[in-house]
């Protein structure tokens, strides 16, 4: 991999313009991408309220401590069988998860798909800021703000326009400003809706949440297969527990057959059936309950697996917790809530988000 102090033309222009807070690495094939620089930050500094303290766990890979981490300023794309971080892109979109994994893992030692504990970062980030950034939700534009649109890339409807045999996909880092993750042009783009988003390190095993600790999931050799015995299951103490304990954490469904909203619950007592992929349990993320037994961790929350109160973040969950392994796809309305577990192991996503179909690989590197 290279490192951040070999100096070319096109990295010192990018660390001039943002006084230093992105920069340009280059993969094991030359490719550069365009990143950004988050610095170690501890938790209680995100989350004083917490009751958790020391360093999050985005900045920890097999124990051992990054002082510093960098996220693709821009949903990856492309090129070859490389995925790069580069801006006016079409990004990458209906790719299943192993592929997203291999994409990103191809560049080099140290590159990864973003993991779940780097979005549940980002989304501190937002709720500590009070910024909590828009997107193209919406064919092109914002739902709520429609006067913010994107570039369309090729082959996309008209601007606003829904047409399902079309997309309405837009150019990568295209749009305002305010749909960057700290609102300004330094910030981490698309993070909200245009094309769902992977993330590794958390999926849905039959409801139970599973986690691979810390942020091992960005290390190169992490084995994130379903048998793999990295996975870890979470106990109403915030412990790490082997899939399959009793009383571990899960996501149940306050309705039949696994619909209505999503409820944290020890137990599954609603589950979505096998057969069925045309539905889901969903519901505002800040309004997600747990069962009155269940006492709800910190991690869970530090996670962005469960809200830290009834007013952040918003956006929406959806998921199925049928006995299946559902993976985690991400950004539909708001960087820090949404979450979507409706893609089976290896397979493409099989629901939709306004007119934006698949999934596309964010791109994280650790020095």
């Amino acid at each position: 991999m290279a490192t951040i102090i070999t100096k070319d033309s096109l990295r010192s222009s990018v660390e001039a313009a943002t006084g230093g807070l992105c920069t340009v690495l280059y993969d094991d094939a030359g490719h550069p991408s365009f990143m950004r620089r988050i610095p170690k930050m501890r938790i209680e500094d995100l989350y004083p309220d917490l009751g958790l303290t020391g360093t999050h766990p985005a900045f920890i890979v097999n124990g051992v401590e990054k002082s510093e981490l960098f996220i693709g300023m821009y949903p990856a794309s492309l090129v070859d069988s490389y995925a790069v971080s580069l801006p006016g892109m079409d990004p990458a979109n209906t790719l299943n998860f192993d592929s997203a994994v291999t994409y990103c893992k191809n560049k080099g030692t140290g590159w990864h798909l973003m993991t779940n504990a780097e979005w549940a970062l980002l989304g501190a980030l937002g709720i500590k800021t009070g910024f909590q950034p828009r997107g193209n939700t919406y064919w092109g534009q914002h739902h709520e703000a429609k006067h913010e649109t994107g570039t369309l890339a090729p082959g996309a409807s008209e601007l606003g326009v829904i047409n399902d045999d079309l997309h309405g996909r837009t150019l990568t880092g295209s749009g305002p400003v305010s749909w960057r993750h700290d609102n300004s042009p330094a910030g981490i783009a698309d993070l909200v809706g245009n094309v769902w988003e992977w993330t590794g390190g958390m999926r849905l095993n039959a409801g139970e949440i599973n986690i691979i600790k810390d942020n091992d999931a960005a290390a190169h050799d992490v084995d994130m297969s379903a048998d793999s015995s990295a996975w870890k299951a979470i106990l109403q103490n915030g412990t790490l527990a082997t899939p399959g304990t009793a009383d571990t954490l899960k996501y149940d469904a306050v309705g039949g057959n696994g619909t209505g909203a999503v409820k944290l619950n020890k137990t599954i007592t609603s589950q979505y059936p096998s057969s069925d992929t045309t539905a889901s349990s969903s519901c505002a993320f800040k309004s997600m309950t747990a069962e009155s037994s269940v006492t709800v961790p910190a991690l869970l929350k530090l996670l962005s697996l469960y809200p830290v109160d009834t007013t952040n973040p918003v956006g929406s969950i959806w998921m199925r917790n049928s006995a299946a392994i559902w993976r985690c796809a991400a950004a539909m309305t708001t960087i820090a809530a949404a979450r979507a577990f409706l893609a089976s192991v290896s397979g493409t996503l099989v629901r939709s988000a306004v007119g934006m179909w698949g999934s596309v690989p964010l791109l994280s590197c650790n020095s």
